[in-house]
């Protein structure tokens, strides 16, 4: 198991290989695994676009320590397949996470999700209600609040696949360094970063990009989510806003709470990391 302040190298190396189906299809997946067996309802987290479980390296180690821990890397994204031949978007990842959840196996889980991970918790919530017993959703892609302008514009053919090399970097600064609230962690920028650095993840991030529908999160009946519910949300983010949260803690079936972290935007695991993991294993355990 790694450590919270593992770099994306030694993440990677910690990963698993495992296969995931797409459409009949399969596919590479690569997750991280923490505790192999625990008495108590396995956590899964997922990571949204731009990102992969890396996202997750300051929380899922510590929540490891109590119970079984899954995070993937979306079809892809990251460390899984980046093929330019399959559906990755949400209603596609949902289809995935059932399969691992299958895999499991357990009566019950708890789902940690942000931004389109968010999307997919939200649809396995509602498919499958007597399956998630907790449900933690941070800057969520939901309702009709995506895709975000300037992620649609990197899905126009041959725009990222266009970048020079400085014009990639510029990019990635803008996500991730300029993303961030305050001075951003040179490690979780580089762990950012470097799945798009490699050979394809131009076209890989095209197509990611591409694969964002807002029509996979308006047709989710939110009202059939009977998990207790935790939106634990950035509350500075612009593209995500808090009054997201408040709107889903409404719509849910379950009891809902938000929670709100100052001095965080849509990075909110890197810019709050100490104060989101306390939350999220207080809820967790609760």
């Amino acid at each position: 198991m790694v450590g919270l302040d593992a770099d994306h190298e030694a993440w990677t190396a910690a990963q698993s290989k495992t296969t995931a189906g797409v459409d009949g299809r399969g596919l590479d997946r690569a997750d991280y695994r923490g505790r192999r067996h625990h008495p108590r309802p396995p956590g899964l987290f997922l990571p949204g676009i731009p990102t992969w479980s890396f996202l997750w390296r300051g929380i899922a180690p510590a929540v490891a320590e109590e119970r079984r821990v899954i995070a993937p890397d979306l079809v892809g994204y990251g460390n899984s397949q980046r093929s330019d031949d399959f559906d990755r978007s949400v209603r596609a990842q949902t289809s995935v996470l059932a399969d691992l959840i299958a895999e499991v196996p357990a009566d019950e889980v708890d789902l940690v999700a942000h931004d389109i991970g968010g999307g997919v918790a939200l649809r396995y919530a509602a498919a499958r209600p007597e399956q998630v017993r907790k449900l933690v959703v941070s800057n969520a892609a939901c309702f009709d609040s995506w895709p975000v302008e300037y992620v649609n514009s990197l899905g126009v053919p041959g725009v990222v696949e266009g970048w020079d090399d400085d014009e990639f970097e510029e990019h990635m600064a803008f996500l991730f360094e300029e993303g961030a609230h305050g001075e951003a962690d040179p490690a979780f920028v580089a762990g950012m970063r470097a799945p798009w650095a490699r050979e394809g993840g131009r076209r890989a991030l095209a197509r990611a990009t591409v694969a964002t529908n807002t029509n996979h999160t308006t047709c989710i009946d939110y009202g059939a989510i009977t998990a207790e519910t935790l939106c634990l949300w950035g509350g500075d983010d612009v593209l995500q806003p808090i009054e997201n949260a408040d709107r889903l803690a409404d719509a849910v079936a379950g009891d809902a709470t938000v929670v709100g972290l100052d001095d965080a935007y849509h990075w909110v695991t890197h810019d709050r990391t100490e104060a989101y993991r306390e939350r999220l294993r207080a809820f967790l355990t609760d």
